[in-house]
């Protein structure tokens, strides 16, 4: 009974995560397939550029609610079922991380369109949300500020999910907060990171795309 649970959540969580948002809505307005302008990415920020900020604000909002509904209903269809992992007891939270991965993955590598996707940045945030809020919402402000000064999501995205996993360290030897969280966030940022590898390069390089025209310059990071 509990595999079938894992099963379902994983299955659940895919096909959320698998829902192409900013594809479907380019093709919607425009006729035009995402993968084929801009930066080729099927994210919210490729999507600001081809079709307008509003509507990467938009789609950006549907990918957060993708990994929100994931870790959601994760819980709901683990309930208060559990099973030993080497005598750790795993279960409606850790069903919960499982679900915030793999709609996070699905984001990534979705089946509805050859399992090449968006880097799982605002789905990242997400899911964190709805396990960790204070995290999610730390890691939010962070991307927020760094977008807003010198308009590079790229730098913006790096740096907030690294802020989640940063701020929780603490927070899990000092307050007793959740391994799963350390787990999430360590993980997550691992793959977003290895994701914005070539905008890291490009922004050592000094040559990454801010999303507008009159942004300052980004700050160095070497």
């Amino acid at each position: 009974m509990i595999f079938l649970k894992l099963y379902l959540i994983a299955m659940v969580c895919y096909l959320i995560g698998s829902i192409p948002f900013s594809y479907i809505i380019t093709k919607w307005k425009g006729g035009t397939d995402i993968r084929s302008v801009g930066s080729g990415n099927v994210g919210a920020t490729n999507a600001s550029r081809v079709l307008g900020r509003w509507y990467g604000i938009i789609i950006g909002i549907l990918d957060f609610t993708k990994g929100l509904i994931a870790v959601f209903l994760a819980g709901l269809i683990m309930g208060n079922s559990y099973f030993l992992i080497y005598g750790y007891a795993f279960g409606m939270l850790g069903a919960q991380v499982l679900g915030g991965f793999i709609v996070l993955a699905g984001h990534i590598w979705p089946i509805f369109l050859g399992f090449k996707g968006g880097k799982g940045v605002a789905t990242f945030f997400g899911a964190l949300s709805a396990l960790c809020p204070m995290a999610g919402l730390v890691g939010g402000e962070i991307f927020l500020i760094i977008v807003l000064i010198w308009g590079y999501a790229s730098l913006g995205s790096i740096a907030g999910v690294i802020a989640t996993y940063v701020i929780l360290i603490p927070m899990f030897i000092i307050n007793g907060f959740p391994l799963e969280y350390l787990v999430y966030t360590l993980g997550g940022t691992l793959v977003i990171g290895m994701k914005h590898k070539e905008n890291i390069l490009r922004l050592l390089q000094g040559k990454e795309r801010p999303m507008g025209k009159n942004n300052k310059s980004a700050p160095s990071l070497s």
